[in-house]
Parts: structure tokens; sequence; C-alpha cells
């Protein structure tokens, strides 16, 4: 019965569709990821940080009384945390600022789900709780910074210098492929 099966061209047919259906369903949809972490640990910038009335804390703070290898080279401008979307994300999104001028995204203690093609995304849309928040990072203006390095850890993104960081208010783990938010932070 079943050589005579196999000697049938819709049986043939039928398998080859069937080893080219997953193997294509592997591709798109990569599950290994889920149960996969890729961590990475950039060296961040050295930020200054704002520093209270107490001599105290002056004193301990001052950029002067850190070691030259510590001293801030960069100031803030603007951070937040993340908040979860598709997949349960945390961690916090910051700007940083070089002497130089140069701008960077800091991706600092990201924890996210490893996925598809996920980006780094600055945009122009506010950052929603929820499933409310998925899909509306596409809906404006954004700037992609590269693929995710990592779904876990430090990482830092160059920001073009071109790039007008004046109405960019949020930063999103984007999954291009499944045109989803894994997470997001606002910047302020």
């Amino acid at each position: 019965m079943i050589s005579r099966l196999l000697r049938t061209p819709l049986t043939w047919i039928a398998i080859v569709v069937l080893a080219a259906g997953s193997a294509f369903g592997l591709y798109w949809f990569q599950p290994w990821k889920l149960v996969t972490d890729t961590e990475v640990a950039e060296r961040l910038t050295v930020v200054e940080t704002p520093v209270g009335p107490s001599p105290t804390a002056a004193s301990a703070a001052s950029p002067s009384a850190a070691p030259a290898s510590e001293r801030p080279t960069a100031t803030m401008v603007s951070s937040g945390e993340f908040v979860s979307h598709e997949y349960e994300t945390s961690g916090t999104a910051r700007i940083v600022r070089a002497a130089d001028g140069e701008h960077r995204l800091e991706l600092v203690g990201l924890a996210t789900s490893n996925g598809p093609d996920l980006r780094v995304w600055l945009t122009d849309q506010p950052v929603l709780e929820g499933r409310a928040g998925w899909h509306v990072f596409d809906d404006g203006r954004w700037v992609e910074l590269g693929k995710l390095k990592g779904n876990r850890g430090d990482q830092g993104y160059a920001i073009p210098a071109d790039v007008d960081l004046s109405d960019l208010t949020s930063v999103s783990i984007w999954c291009k492929r499944f045109a989803v938010s894994f997470g997001a932070a606002p910047l302020v």
C-alpha cells in the first residue's frame, strides 16, 4: 500500500510542498529564538549626573574626585524606562551627548524576548501601555538605528548627525517582520 502511494506523483508533490512549507515556516518564525538569549555587555558612556545640595554628595560625585578613566564624558539628554508590549520588556533607554556633540542611544539593563528581525527605532509616537502600544510606532516618523544587538544587557547605538531629536520622543524594540513592538520607552 505504501509503496503504491510513493509511486504516485500527487504523493511526491504533497511531500515537496510540506517540506518547503516547513522550511519557510522555520525561516519566517524562527521559533528557537523564543528559548535562546543573546547577551551584550558593551561599555556604556559615563554620564554626568546632577548633584544635590549636600556637600558630602557633591564631593563624592564630583568629576575631579573620580579617577580619570571614570570621569563623565557625556551629558544625559533624555531617558525613560521600558514598558512591555508584545513581550515582557524592562530596562532603561537613554540618549547621551558626548563632549564632541555626537549623540548615542544606550539601552541599559535591557531584558526582552529574542525574536526575528528586531530593530531599534527612535519614534515620534507616544508610548502606550498594553496592546494599545503594540502597533503605533510605524504610524509616524521613525528612525532605525540598527538591528538589536542582543535581547539582554547593555548596548549602544550611534545616532546619525542629521537626525533631529526634537520630536523623537520614544524608543521601540521593533519586530520589523511582524510590525509589532516588543517594548518601548518614553524619552523625557
